[in-house]
């Protein structure tokens, strides 16, 4: 006997308003940045521009954009290669570890979560001057990787700690060493983590805007986030062009997420499912 389901008609509602709000202004920044200047005020905001043109990614390309890219990849690159790398081998000490000095070390990188970045700005930028690091990219990568690791070693303290302990001890009868057992059975099993905390860093580091504010000066230091402020300025009432920049500004992490959004919900998932 088939079971007559009741339509959630509160749930789809729901749904559809919420798919309008995410929708619309993506279609708006999309269709703006195809309009050109002199019909941005007489034409209907969310009619499809009647002369299209690609001028306005001409304009934001030639204006280095290339540059603020590269910078932007380059910081991202760096700032999370080097918080993996800590990152992955300070939990497996502390996981792995039994003395007292690793859960002191532990509690240490929790307590860096709870310090916001805003009340850090004079201390880091003292420290920046002092290393004559000032308006170079170094001076991004270095507090980048520092306020990214306290959550990446929480998070994958929490999955190396779901490792059976049967095989380590059975890799260790082996004679597996710690860097066997790191590269060999840590690595592979916490890989949806490492993916989840990759992809959730370079979000972070990719949008960031506070440091490249205070930690850069020169036009050729400029990060993607800090160029789409100064071409607002720059372009003045040229609306269509600012939004041109957004575009190119937001296909790398579209990007990045098609590549890892498979990797990015296992991780996601397995976290909940704890």
């Amino acid at each position: 006997m088939s079971r007559r389901t009741t339509p959630n008609v509160i749930g789809g509602l729901a749904s559809t308003i919420w798919l309008a709000i995410v929708v619309l202004p993506v279609y708006y920044v999309l269709i703006t940045s195809l309009r050109r200047q002199s019909a941005f005020y007489t034409e209907n905001p969310l009619s499809f521009p009647s002369h299209a043109t690609f001028d306005n990614y001409r304009l934001v390309w030639e204006s280095g954009f290339l540059r603020y890219l590269a910078n932007s990849a380059i910081v991202t690159l760096a700032s999370v290669a080097a918080v993996l790398a800590l990152a992955v081998t300070a939990a497996y000490v502390v996981v792995r570890s039994r003395s007292a000095a690793a859960g002191r070390i532990f509690s240490v990188f929790l307590l860096g979560i709870a310090i916001p970045i805003q009340a850090t700005i004079i201390p880091v930028y003292y420290m920046v001057m002092r290393l004559r690091l000032y308006d170079t990219l170094a001076a991004l990568i270095l507090p980048s990787v520092a306020f990214a690791i306290p959550l990446t070693v929480l998070i994958l303290v929490n999955f190396m700690r779901d490792i059976p302990g049967e095989l380590f001890e059975s890799m260790w009868l082996d004679g597996a060493g710690d860097r066997r057992l790191l590269f060999n059975l840590v690595l592979p099993l916490t890989r949806p983590a490492l993916v989840t905390v990759a992809v959730y860093d370079a979000l972070t580091v990719w949008n960031g805007f506070l440091f490249p504010l205070i930690l850069t000066q020169s036009a050729d230091k400029r990060t993607l986030p800090l160029s789409l402020w100064t071409f607002q300025g720059q372009f003045m009432i040229n609306i269509p062009a600012v939004l041109a920049a957004v575009v190119l500004s937001a296909i790398p992490l579209l990007a990045a997420y098609a590549v890892g959004r498979r990797q990015l919900v296992q991780g996601i998932t397995a976290g909940f499912g704890k």
